[in-house]
């Protein structure tokens, strides 16, 4: 009898051990993982600042706002799922390989910097989008918002895609929805502010110095642009909502004439990428004559 209420006891105190144990554990890992994700994003700033990349839209960011994880990506190099504030980078970007802390930037390819810069400029986004309501955000950054939100819907409603992309000369307009159309405006900045951080490093590599203050540079950088623009290289692409249009094709990639517009390209130089007044001034003069930029569709004013 006193062996059995001995053991019993015993049992309990097992039970009562486990229990703090796993109460204790999961706000600890939760906490760790948060640590973890902050520490990474502070890592990533001190990267950018050695590397004379764009920090300023970085820095507008609570440290705790992304988290980051590591796997086995098989097509790209980062991913970022917003809503769920979740950067997934592959493993390759950590450190040894292990998954464990992001990898020094000055290790990186500018293409990497690219890719992880694009999956960057979607987290700005995402938080830009948590906080718009209310006023919670400073005026600059509620102007670059609002301003996301007037091109939505006047100029990523209706839009010119290539249903092949192999045929970019062979077009069709689309009407899309409001998840669809921000989208598409959220792919076009992205990759506009990816193509900026490549060209920026490829440029600076070559030339030894820092690209916003050689004005040798930052004119390459002017002509790299117009070029681009020229290509009908900045835009991007949509999934589609309709599940009979998704068996047919996971994206639809816009085409030239639907690209980044002259206007938007100025917000994203001056808001997202800090470049000097007199650079984005010489862009503007660069690219404003070509044919297939746009200045943007402003919306109708309305009359009472």
């Amino acid at each position: 009898m006193r062996g059995s209420l001995m053991q019993r006891s015993f049992m309990v105190l097992v039970g009562l051990v486990l229990l703090c144990s796993v109460g204790g554990i999961s706000p600890s890992a939760a906490e760790q993982r948060a640590s973890g994700s902050a520490r990474m994003w502070e890592q990533l700033i001190r990267g950018a600042t050695a590397l004379r990349l764009p920090t300023g839209f970085l820095k507008a960011m609570p440290s705790d706002f992304v988290q980051f994880e590591f796997d086995d990506l098989r097509t790209y190099a980062a991913e970022y799922h917003p809503g769920e504030h979740r950067m997934v980078l592959n493993r390759t970007l950590s450190f040894h390989a292990a998954g464990r802390d992001v990898r020094p930037l000055t290790t990186m390819t500018p293409k990497e910097l690219e890719v992880l810069y694009h999956e960057l400029f979607h987290a700005y986004i995402d938080y830009l989008e948590s906080r718009e309501a209310g006023g919670a955000l400073p005026g600059p950054e509620q102007e670059l918002i609002a301003f996301a939100r007037e091109m939505q819907v006047c100029r990523y409603r209706e839009v010119s895609i290539t249903p092949v992309v192999q045929r970019s000369h062979e077009t069709e307009i689309r009407y899309l929805s409001d998840p669809e159309a921000w989208e598409a405006l959220n792919e076009t900045w992205a990759v506009f502010v990816g193509w900026s951080i490549w060209n920026q490093l490829e440029i600076e590599k070559k030339g030894g110095r820092s690209m916003n203050e050689t004005p040798q540079l930052s004119g390459e950088w002017v002509s790299r642009f117009r070029r681009a623009i020229e290509a009908g290289e900045l835009r991007g692409y949509y999934v589609p909502q309709d599940p009979d249009e998704r068996r047919v094709t996971q994206k639809r990639f816009l085409a030239p004439g639907s690209q980044l517009s002259l206007e938007e390209s100025r917000r994203l130089m001056k808001q997202v990428l800090g470049l000097p007044e007199k650079f984005i001034g010489a862009a503007e003069k660069a690219v404003g004559q070509v044919k297939n930029i746009s200045v943007g569709r402003p919306c109708p004013v309305a009359t009472s």
